[in-house]
């Protein structure tokens, strides 16, 4: 009679030593991993983390340099002057996870800003009318750049190029060249103002443009990492043939993003006219580079797929602290331009170090 246990037996020993292997491979790779590794995985699982790093460390070395620096009055004045770009930096995020690019952005805002000054103190509308059209003008801009991208098929960057140029002359045949006075907007429209009101908190003065900018962080936020349209959108940047593939409409949410970049820049145009307290047709000449900085800075890969929302304020920031810091230790400004530099290239290179360690 043949013994039948024993092949059973040679099984299930083989078994136990595949699974005894399989633990110690698992527990090779999870505790043989070097420091520099173990970095890398958390900062490629956390993006916002090195903005975080770099402005601390920024915020202390300049306290340490600069005289004043570290002044409630000092860091009060670096956040009224970064709010525009970080409204800027937001609507650019998005765009970016998609891997595209807007450089039309900056045009965007001017040319809604113009548009509520100019319906409220040249033609007399009313406030609640005027800044909705300028919204409005914003969102169709950003659409139709959504829509060059889609239906032509034409690279965004290209796009948004050559719509920078169409805007920027639309622009100036709107409105002749003509600012809209500070004087004008206090008389008829000082509803146009009220985000430049300062909410003064001992020595330091924080306006009303800075707490919305952090209200639309949240909402931005929200929108890309807790509902469907966010989890659309990152497919679309992550793979866009495999979002396709899952039944993801590719055009339209590619149209969404860009329509609602240049909503937040539309809704921007106000805040920015609070913070200038007036308009003039060739302000906000850089905001387009600035905002990509921030971004890039702040832990958004421009390939696509990776966002971080809170890195992009966090971006702006940096750079504004960067500018005031060196402005106070008596550096001149072209060295300002050269950080800032210096910056996007360091900040490009760790997304390229983070995205060869995923591979």
């Amino acid at each position: 009679m043949s013994d039948t246990s024993a092949p059973t037996k040679t099984i299930s020993d083989f078994e136990a030593k595949l699974n005894e292997a399989d633990k110690n491979v698992a527990s090779f790779e999870t505790d043989d991993k070097s420091p520099i590794a173990r970095i890398r995985a958390y900062l490629g699982a956390n993006p916002t983390a090195i903005p975080a790093i770099i402005l601390i460390v920024s915020v202390l070395a300049f306290g340490a340099i600069a005289h004043n620096f570290m002044s409630a009055s000092t860091l009060s004045t670096i956040l009224k002057q970064v709010t525009v770009t970080g409204i800027v930096a937001i609507a650019q995020t998005i765009i970016i996870l998609t891997a595209g690019i807007d450089l039309s952005v900056g045009a965007i805002l001017v040319i809604s800003a113009m548009v509520m000054g100019r319906l409220a103190t040249l033609y007399g509308l009313p406030e609640f009318v005027a800044i909705p059209v300028g919204v409005a003008i914003g969102t169709l801009m950003g659409t139709f750049n959504g829509l060059l991208v889609t239906k032509a098929r034409i690279p965004p960057f290209i796009v948004t190029l050559g719509t920078l140029y169409i805007f920027n002359s639309l622009k100036l045949w709107y409105t002749g060249s003509e600012s809209v006075r500070n004087a004008d907007l206090v008389e008829k429209a000082p509803g146009l103002l009220w985000f430049g009101t300062p909410l003064n908190i001992g020595s330091s003065s924080i306006i009303y443009g800075t707490f919305a900018m952090l209200v639309m962080a949240v909402i931005a936020w929200y929108m890309l990492n807790r509902t469907a349209w966010g989890r659309h959108v990152h497919a679309v940047g992550d793979d866009p043939d495999a979002a396709m593939l899952s039944g993801i409409q590719i055009d339209k949410t590619l149209i969404s993003v860009y329509a609602l970049a240049g909503l937040i820049c539309g809704f921007g145009a106000w805040i920015a006219i609070g913070r200038v307290q007036s308009i003039s047709p060739i302000a906000f000449e850089t905001v387009n580079l600035d905002s990509i900085t921030a971004v890039v800075i702040g832990g958004t890969s421009l390939f696509g797929g990776r966002a971080s929302i809170a890195g992009s304020v966090l971006g702006a920031i940096i750079v504004g602290v960067f500018n005031t810091g060196l402005s106070l230790a008596g550096v001149d400004s072209y060295w300002q331009l050269f950080a800032s530099g210096c910056l996007t290239i360091i900040a490009v290179a760790i997304d390229q170090w983070l995205r060869r360690a995923s591979k």
